[in-house]
């Protein structure tokens, strides 16, 4: 081939591998982007999030781009303040529905029945979580799982010691003894990560010492929070730490070590939510310990097991939002079947999505099969009716927010609990008043 042709042919391919290049520089270009921003998450389930949802969810729908950015614990922070100038993500990632509430009520929220209507969300989710996501009548959000609080414990060291799981606050309190005496931590609990882990321990006695039915009935302003039963509930959870039930370390322990003390044998229980189960295979095996999970003990005349239900996360779409459709297909994705099976399977306690119908989902064979029965039973609860109220699902946000540093200063001696409870109840009354108490399924 002469030079002459030679350049010619060279030119040629370089025309061609240019158009090439526009042409899928352009492709790129009309990909839709879809932005989320997420809490904290360890690196192998950041991993899990990008081969089991990002990735999949991309090359089913090439017109679009889905990212997830971890923001950590300034998630909260950076979100509010990203959603006043309208520069938020499209798919706004909130801690519950009481953040739902305010952003539905300032307008920054897109309302999602015309997508439940379209996408199946009404025939696929369970109902009571369908409720909990509206807002004066429209629905603003999606739970991402819905959660319990409980009694983790050490089935190995229970048995070494003769111990059975308590079943009323006597029996708990007969056993934390006998733990303290031999050296070991009650309740296995830290705050230095997450000082709202507070309150996770305000719902158990509310719900478990002064009841589900008397929440229900605070909650719509039925009676104080104020009122002698919680009184009696919060006095019990000061007992409890004044006794040093809670250890000598609560303020500079993370949630994740705490709980570790369990399968350690340090601790003795860990009074804390399902989420934990993602701990169990970090930590048991390891230890050779055998992992338990029981309802939190009742009080007399409160019924044995209550499943204070919670919600601890929701999905939602930003009013301001370039591609709501894109965001919308995002999070019908998140509630399908193969999606439940396949993050349960690596990541438990976190994506136990609402979902009506579980008898189609895969979960892996190496799941533990305590996740799989725990999971039946708060469903059954749920269904049944027999279940209590997480603060941080039910109450509104400045209530929440009070509640957290309020019954720390209980704990530490600067308010007394009459002085916490009125404080809680007139911010409470404010936010009412104000319409911003989140929505309470009917008992």
């Amino acid at each position: 081939m002469g030079y002459r042709a030679k350049i010619a042919l060279a030119g040629a391919a370089l025309v061609a591998l240019g158009a090439s290049a526009s042409v899928t520089a352009a492709m790129a270009e009309e990909k839709k982007p879809i932005t989320w921003w997420y809490e904290t998450a360890a690196p192998e389930n950041q991993e899990a999030l990008q081969k089991l949802l990002v990735e999949p969810f991309n090359a089913a729908h090439p017109g679009e781009s889905l990212s997830i950015d971890f923001r950590g614990a300034e998630l909260d922070k950076q979100l509010r303040i990203a959603m006043l100038s309208g520069s938020g993500p499209d798919v706004v990632y909130t801690a519950g529905p009481s953040y739902v509430a305010s952003m539905a009520q300032a307008g920054q929220l897109l309302p999602l029945d015309d997508y439940a209507a379209k996408l199946g969300w009404n025939d696929r989710v369970l109902p009571v979580f369908l409720e909990l996501g509206k807002y004066n009548g429209k629905l603003y959000a999606l739970p991402k799982t819905y959660e319990t609080l409980g009694l983790f414990y050490n089935k190995t060291l229970f048995e070494k010691n003769g111990w059975q799981p308590p079943k009323t606050i006597a029996e708990l309190e007969t056993l934390a003894d006998a733990m303290k005496a031999k050296g070991l931590v009650p309740f296995a609990a830290g705050n230095a990560d997450w000082r709202p882990s507070n309150e996770h321990y305000v719902s158990i006695v509310l719900n478990s010492i002064a009841g589900p039915e008397n929440v229900y009935k605070a909650l719509n302003g039925e009676i104080p929070w104020t009122a002698e039963p919680f009184v009696k509930a919060i006095d019990t959870l000061n007992n409890w730490w004044q006794k040093g039930y809670f250890g000598p370390n609560y303020f500079s322990l993370t949630g994740e070590q705490a709980f570790a003390q369990v399968a350690t044998g340090q601790a003795g229980m860990a009074p804390t939510g399902t989420w934990n189960f993602q701990n169990v295979p970090r930590y048991f095996p390891q230890n050779n310990a055998v992992p338990g999970f029981v309802g939190f003990p009742s009080a007399e005349g409160v019924p044995y097991p209550i499943y204070a239900l919670g919600i601890g996360s929701t999905f939602s779409i930003a009013n301001s939002s370039q591609n709501p459709d894109g965001a919308a297909e995002v999070i019908d994705y998140v509630f399908s079947d193969k999606f439940y099976g396949d993050m349960n399977t690596v990541w438990q306690g976190e994506w136990n999505t609402p979902l009506k119908d579980l008898s189609k989902v895969q979960i892996g064979a190496d799941v533990l099969p305590l996740y799989g029965e725990t999971m039946k039973n708060l469903a059954a609860s749920v269904s049944d009716g027999q279940y209590g109220y997480t603060t941080w699902t039910f109450l509104p946000p400045a209530t929440d927010t009070y509640l957290v540093s309020g019954m720390e200063e209980v704990w530490l001696g600067k308010i007394t609990t009459a002085q916490f409870l009125e404080k809680l109840d007139a911010t409470f009354k404010e936010e009412k008043a104000a319409g911003k108490v989140p929505a309470v399924p009917k008992r």
